[in-house]
């Protein structure tokens, strides 16, 4: 079902030097769809909810923006490696307005960035990204993970929420037994530490204990260890989960701003394997 994805995301991270892996589980049908009375899954049905009454957010999910609602474009949309301009499978050159690229795209007056962190920005788009994380198969952060092209899966305990990955494998924890988050000087984490509690059908998380240089987008936004994050997740339906995420980092930012992504279940599908490392060979030719 992915196979034009994995190709994409092969190409633009190793330049073309992978060779695109097809195999993947066979389609299997999510269990538990509402239906329109012809048969067809209802997105706009009620959003499920826990036996405790909670919303469920669990499901596959992937980002509205990357593609949009309809079919991926042939050339397999945004880039999506850290090796920024990297050309699609077909040859083509991805989009850059959306907030893969650009976490601060459509912000009134874009991002407030601290001096000395609009030009570390700059560097690292004069570089073209070679020093992303994720172009050296490192965690590319929870920003980049949120805007990933690439789905995830939200898998929903009474006492925890688990995000995985399918984008370089990455694993999330947010607890809900009621923690607070680390406050002995916690080593810091590429995904930070993350505790939620639910006000009414939304899902507060607070996220800190990140490691510093990190990189919001593509283009190289910063994210410092000073960085609190605040999300708010909410299930609209049962097709559509919005996340609206408040980034306080007074270290690389002038003030704390705030930005919406959406995200659309995905049916009868499951994660699919990816290692980023497995016959990487683009990293000698940074420069």
């Amino acid at each position: 079902m992915r196979a034009w994805l994995r190709a994409a995301c092969l190409l633009a991270i190793v330049g073309g030097a992978g060779v695109p892996l097809v195999a993947q589980w066979p389609r299997y049908p999510t269990a538990g769809v509402p239906k329109t009375p012809d048969g067809r899954p209802n997105l706009l049905a009620p959003a499920p909810k826990t036996a405790d009454g909670t919303p469920d957010l669990s499901g596959i999910w992937r980002n509205v923006r990357s593609f949009g609602t309809g079919a991926p474009p042939p050339g397999g949309g945004p880039g999506v490696a850290g090796t920024a301009g990297a050309p699609n499978a077909d040859g083509s050159i991805p989009p850059r307005a959306n907030q893969f690229w650009d976490i601060g795209w459509g912000l009134k007056d874009g991002l407030p960035l601290q001096p000395w962190a609009a030009a570390l920005r700059k560097k690292r788009m004069d570089d073209n990204g070679k020093d992303n994380p994720d172009a050296h198969c490192l965690p590319m952060g929870l920003m980049q993970l949120h805007n990933h092209p690439q789905p995830r899966q939200i898998l929903q305990t009474p006492r925890s929420i688990l995000i995985l990955y399918e984008g370089n494998a990455g694993i999330r924890q947010i607890f809900t037994d009621g923690r607070p988050l680390p406050a002995n000087d916690p080593q810091p984490w590429w995904y930070g530490y993350s505790t939620g509690k639910w006000e009414g059908d939304t899902l507060v998380v607070q996220t800190a204990g990140f490691r510093d240089s990190g990189w919001l987008d593509i283009n190289g936004a910063p994210l410092t260890d000073a960085a609190k994050w605040v999300e708010r997740f909410r299930r609209v339906n049962y097709g559509n989960l919005e996340i609206e995420i408040t980034v306080d980092d007074p270290k690389a930012y002038t003030r704390p701003w705030t930005v919406k992504i959406d995200q659309t279940i995905m049916l009868d599908t499951d994660l699919i394997e990816f290692v980023c490392g497995e016959n990487e060979k683009s990293s000698a030719h940074f420069h």
